[in-house]
C-alpha cells in the first residue's frame, strides 16, 4: 500500500515541481513535505493535504488513500464496548425473554434518553444504551420506528466518539429500516459526516448530492421539513467538496442550502431532532467552517460577527465546532488569548464534547508550541484535550 509521502511525491514529479516550489506553492513547510516524502511520517492532518493537493490540481483523496481507521483512545474505546456490542449482537427471539419490553415502555425510554444525547451526557449514555438498544432490538416488527431513531442517535454519538465501525453499523441498520425518504435522509444526514470523519469524501459528496437530488423539493409549496432535510444534505455536500479541494462545487451547494435556508426563514428543527436544525444561522456557521478549511482566518472572524450566538444552545455541536474555528482563526492571526478563551468556553459549556475533539488537540498543540512557558490554565486544558506535554 502506497502512503502519503509516496502520492505526494509521484504527482509532484508529474508536475515538473521541486520539494521548494511545491512548499512555495502550498504554503506548507518543506520540512513537513520532506518528512513525508521520505517516510518519517505515515500521513498528514488533512488540512495539510488538502494544501498540497490545491496547489498539485488534484483532488484531496488522491494523496490521502485508504480512509481513516477507528483511533479513538484506548479509554474511549472501553467505554463503549457495551454499546458496540449491543449494536452488533442479535436480538433476543421473542418469547424467550421472561420480562419482554414494550413499545410504550421503550418510546418512554428514548423519549428521556434523548436529552442525554442533546446535552453530550457521554458518560451517563455509555451505562444506559445498551440496555435501550437491547429493548428495541427485542420489540421486532412493531417497535421499528422506535428503533430506527434509536439507531440514528446511537449512530451520531459514534460517530462522534470515532467509533467509526460501530457508527456504520448504526446507520445501515437505521437506513434499512427506514420506512421512507424523509426519514432515510435523516440518517444518510449522519452517514455523510461519518464518510467526512473517515476521509472519504469522494463518498460523503457522491451519497449527499444523490439524496439531495432524491429530496429536492419544489420550493413554492416545500415545507419546513423538506427544506432542512434537502438544505442539510447540501452543506454535507458542500463540506465534502471544500475538503477535497472542489471550490466550484462546493461553492454551488452552499448557495442552494443558503436559498433553502431563506425560503424557511428561521432556525428549524424536524419532528425537533436536534440533529437536523436547519436554518440561516445554521448556513453561516458552515460557510464560516469552509473558510477555514480553506485557510482563511480573517473571512471566519468577519463571518463570525455576523451569527447571533444567543439563539443557539451550548451543547450545540455546530455553535462549539464553529467556536472551534474561530479558535483556530485567532491563532492563525496570532490572538492567542482569544483563541484559549475560545478553548474554555467550550469546555465549560459542553465538558465532555471538547475532550473528543482532534481539532481542539491540533489548536492547543500550535498555540503552546509558539510560548516558552505555560500557564496552569494551559496545562490544565492539556489534559483536557488529551494534549502530551
Amino acid at each position: 500500500m502506497t502512503t502519503a509521502g509516496q502520492r505526494v511525491k509521484e504527482v509532484r514529479k508529474r508536475r515538473g515541481l521541486t520539494q521548494t516550489e511545491l512548499a512555495k506553492a502550498s504554503g506548507v513547510s518543506i520540512s513537513t513535505i520532506r518528512k513525508l516524502e521520505q517516510g518519517e511520517r505515515e500521513t498528514a492532518r488533512l488540512e495539510t493535504l488538502r494544501k498540497l493537493a490545491q496547489a498539485l490540481r488534484v483532488p484531496t483523496m488522491r494523496l490521502a488513500g485508504e480512509p481513516r481507521k477507528d483511533d479513538a483512545s484506548a479509554e474511549t474505546v472501553d467505554r463503549w464496548r457495551a454499546v458496540r456490542e449491543a449494536l452488533e449482537r442479535p436480538p433476543v427471539a421473542p418469547g424467550l425473554d421472561d420480562d419482554p419490553p414494550t413499545l410504550g415502555g421503550v418510546r418512554t425510554a428514548l423519549y428521556e434518553t434523548e436529552p442525554l444525547f442533546s446535552g453530550d451526557r457521554f458518560a451517563a449514555l455509555s451505562v444506559m444504551l445498551p440496555a435501550l438498544l437491547r429493548d428495541a432490538d427485542a420489540l421486532g416488527a412493531e417497535g421499528r420506528s422506535v428503533r430506527v431513531r434509536l439507531l440514528q442517535l446511537a449512530g451520531w454519538l459514534m460517530v462522534q466518539t470515532r467509533q467509526f465501525k460501530a457508527a456504520e453499523t448504526a446507520l445501515e441498520r437505521a437506513l434499512d429500516d427506514s420506512a421512507d425518504r424523509m426519514e432515510g435522509a435523516a440518517t444518510v444526514n449522519t452517514l455523510c459526516w461519518l464518510r467526512l470523519r473517515q476521509g472519504e469524501l469522494g463518498k460523503a459528496f457522491d451519497l449527499a448530492v444523490k439524496w439531495a437530488d432524491e429530496t429536492e423539493p419544489r420550493m413554492s409549496r416545500a415545507t419546513p421539513s423538506e427544506l432542512a432535510t434537502w438544505g442539510w444534505l447540501l452543506l454535507r455536500a458542500s463540506a465534502a467538496a471544500v475538503r477535497n479541494s472542489q471550490p466550484g462545487e462546493a461553492e454551488d451547494a452552499l448557495k442552494l442550502a443558503s436559498a433553502a435556508s431563506v425560503a424557511l426563514g428561521r432556525e428549524y428543527a424536524p419532528d425537533n431532532d436536534f440533529l437536523r436544525v436547519f436554518g440561516p444561522t445554521t448556513v453561516k456557521l458552515k460557510a464560516a467552517e469552509n473558510a477555514s478549511v480553506t485557510d482563511r482566518p480573517d473571512l471566519v472572524l468577519r463571518l463570525a460577527e455576523r451569527i447571533p450566538f444567543s439563539s443557539l444552545k451550548p451543547t450545540s455541536n455546530n455553535r462549539n465546532r464553529h467556536l472551534l474555528d474561530v479558535a483556530d482563526a485567532h491563532v492563525k492571526t496570532g490572538n492567542y488569548a482569544d483563541a484559549f478563551e475560545k478553548l474554555e468556553q467550550i469546555h465549560a459549556d459542553s465538558p465532555e464534547w471538547l475532550p473528543n475533539q482532534r481539532y481542539a488537540r491540533d489548536i492547543l498543540r500550535r498555540m503552546i508550541s509558539r510560548r516558552r512557558t505555560l500557564t496552569a490554565e494551559m496545562r490544565a486544558m492539556a489534559d483536557v484535550v488529551g494534549l502530551p506535554l
